[in-house]
């Protein structure tokens, strides 16, 4: 079933939304004591066999429509039709089976979204050889290498490859066994090669002889890929995403989005392929229902965002994802940019974030810039998910449209809600859930998984209404973040952190919340400090301690603090003092993920002398900003 989202806006002022196919489903929802089990009650559509299955209905019904288009050197698009791609996925595939890969000496990729990366990828899959897309920051950003490592010695991969063998020369002399191959898309040119160099244009040139029929055998429980975790806590691990994953959890998205079927999808994306959500739902959208993915280099960082707003100019989607930062300065820049708005919003139907929440400030701006521009609103919707379900299983379906709702469960996904603690944490079951981590320590799949056989998520969820089932659900918060204060009085540490951030928008970029066995709580505020640097009134050339130091910046915050403990209700959601960053999360240390998220406990670790400092009785810390009776100071 579907529908066109429902009008609702306060009485006597109907809000009218843009007409798009939103699949409907209700919950079958059961209770056995403490624990809840959730699941849709229609039952998931077919599916086919293989993701490759779509390449080839794709190039049969629309060959010359384009896959996936990136800009070329002289800034024009470059396109890969679904032809062309099938093509290309036939003669590497070839290549691949030449070079005797398999699951024990897989393909991995070390450079970011390209053409060559998608055609490596469909070429793997079609031989039926895995893939594994592997962070870029991991070779570029890194100073040990160490995560690359890590990755390497999991996989033993067979072949690797780059897109400019120059720029990742030194992370493949480092980590890159020296009898495993280098593909490189360039060069080498004047970096003398560590490594026997052979040109992606080599693999492109092999004739399709045994391909086709090793195709056929290829199982829906064949891997197509490994995916990373991100490694918040610990090193990342290995997910083994099969083709059965990928097809179902792709099908679940098209009966939620049946407005895919009704227009094939365009998108203009940025988020990496090396993660799930931009690797297996955003480019695995296009692919399953014909549609286009165009590659955005551009992203919501300092001095990349530009990039973004240039391709948005120029090329309307029809759905848009970005995690919360990107909605932020868009909904900023489509205010200002008169041409932006026009391509933008001639065609999108449906806004999409996902990787975080995005708070109710940025949620209400985004909506006030559409309505003025467009006369009608644009559906919000995000889900959650994770690498081990591929990605997803909740869905704003339901009937709520706000900031920190998830949803109902996907068709075909069962969730169970298990009471852990004082909260009730996300567990999930069904053909789109990893059967366990690759290559992992001993026990380590096991205990991902409850006596149900469901997957443990860490992610703690609680109804809209407990009486009404079928609202659907709120993220309630990392379970393994959460606190006792030596009170023994539990800190709920997600919905904290989403305060600050909301009500501190635009200062605030993220939050860490300290407290453990302590009297109070206090945070780490890593601020904007471009927008810190413009309400002091500093130049850009200001540094970041002379930004946080400003006594605008610190009037501000200490104001910040008095708001958000005016309606608070005990120690546990009372902010005793916070202090502000002024160095930036590092990613080497894992504070932060290259897809920007926070690692609390990471954070915590790594930076425990300015916890100390922060709550040192014998010393006022002139850094820390403390609350006080009636305000802060």
């Amino acid at each position: 079933m579907h529908s066109e989202p429902k009008q609702s806006n306060a009485p006597g002022t109907p809000t009218r939304y843009r007409a798009t196919a939103i699949g409907t489903s209700s919950v079958h929802a059961q209770r056995r004591g403490d624990t809840w089990y959730l699941r849709a009650a229609e039952p998931p559509g077919e599916h086919p066999r293989r993701m490759t299955d779509r390449l080839a209905s794709g190039a049969q019904a629309h060959p010359e429509r384009w896959l996936a288009a990136r800009r070329g050197i002289d800034g024009e698009w470059i396109g890969v039709s679904y032809a062309k791609a099938l093509q290309s996925a036939r003669a590497i595939g070839q290549a691949l089976l030449a070079r005797n890969l398999s699951v024990e000496r897989p393909v991995a990729i070390l450079s970011g979204n390209d053409l060559e990366h998608l055609q490596l990828a469909l070429g793997a899959m079609w031989a039926g050889i895995p893939y594994a897309a592997i962070s870029p920051a991991y070779a570029l950003a890194s100073g040990d290498f160490g995560k690359l490592r890590h990755t390497i010695d999991l996989l033993t991969p067979g072949l690797v490859l780059v897109s400019d063998y120059d720029v990742f020369a030194r992370a493949i002399a480092a980590v890159v066994p020296a009898d495993v191959e280098v593909v490189s898309v360039n060069g080498p040119r004047e970096v003398r090669a560590a490594h026997s160099v052979t040109s992606f244009d080599d693999l492109l040139n092999t004739t399709p002889t045994t391909v086709d029929s090793v195709h056929a055998t290829v199982s829906p429980d064949t891997i197509a890929k490994f995916l990373f975790t991100s490694g918040s806590t610990k090193l990342p691990k290995a997910v083994p995403t099969t083709h059965r994953m990928l097809c179902s959890n792709q099908q679940m998205l098209l009966e939620t989005f049946p407005e895919f079927a009704r227009e094939a999808p365009v998108l203009v994306d940025w988020l990496p392929w090396n993660h799930t959500f931009g690797g297996s739902h955003n480019a695995g959208i296009a692919l399953y229902n014909g549609g286009t993915i165009y590659i955005d280099d551009g992203k919501p960082v300092n001095g990349k965002f530009e990039e973004t707003l240039r391709n948005l100019r120029e090329i309307a989607p029809t759905i848009y994802f970005n995690v919360p930062k990107g909605w932020e300065e868009l909904a900023i820049a489509l205010e200002h940019d008169a041409q932006l708005r026009e391509t933008f919003f001639s065609r999108v139907k449906v806004y999409f974030f996902a990787g975080a929440g995005l708070s109710q400030a940025a949620w209400d701006r985004l909506e006030r810039v559409t309505e003025k521009y467009c006369g009608e609103r644009i559906r919000i919707m995000a889900g959650l998910g994770m690498t081990e379900t591929s990605p997803s299983c909740l869905f704003t379906t339901g009937p709520i449209m706000r900031a920190g709702y998830v949803g109902l469960p996907a068709p075909g996904c069962e969730v169970k809600l298990a009471p852990v603690g004082d909260k009730l944490e996300a567990r999930y079951r069904g053909p789109h859930v990893m059967a366990g981590y690759w290559r992992s320590n001993a026990g380590e799949s096991d205990n991902a998984f409850d006596e149900e056989g469901y997957f443990c998520s860490g992610d703690a969820l609680r109804f809209v209404d407990v009486e009404r089932p079928e609202l659907g659900l709120l993220f309630d918060g990392r379970i393994a973040e959460d606190f006792k204060l030596s009170s023994g009085t539990f800190v709920s540490v997600g919905p904290m952190r989403a305060r600050v951030i909301s009500e501190g928008a635009p200062y605030v970029q993220d939050v860490v919340v300290a407290g453990m066995n302590r009297d109070d709580v206090g945070l780490l505020v890593f601020p904007r400090l471009a927008d810190c640097r413009r309400l002091a009134g500093l130049p850009e050339s200001a540094s970041a301690r002379e930004v946080v130091e400003a006594p605008a910046v610190r009037a501000h915050f200490a104001a910040l603090l008095a708001t958000l403990n005016r309606g608070a209700t005990g120690g546990a959601t009372t902010i005793a003092r916070l202090r502000l960053m002024d160095i930036a999360p590092s990613l080497d240390l894992g504070e932060i993920t290259d897809k920007g998220s926070i690692n609390q406990r990471a954070v915590l670790t790594h930076r425990a002398a300015l916890v100390e400092a922060m709550y040192d009785a014998a010393r006022r810390d002139s850094a820390v900003i403390y609350a006080v009776a009636g305000g802060a100071a």
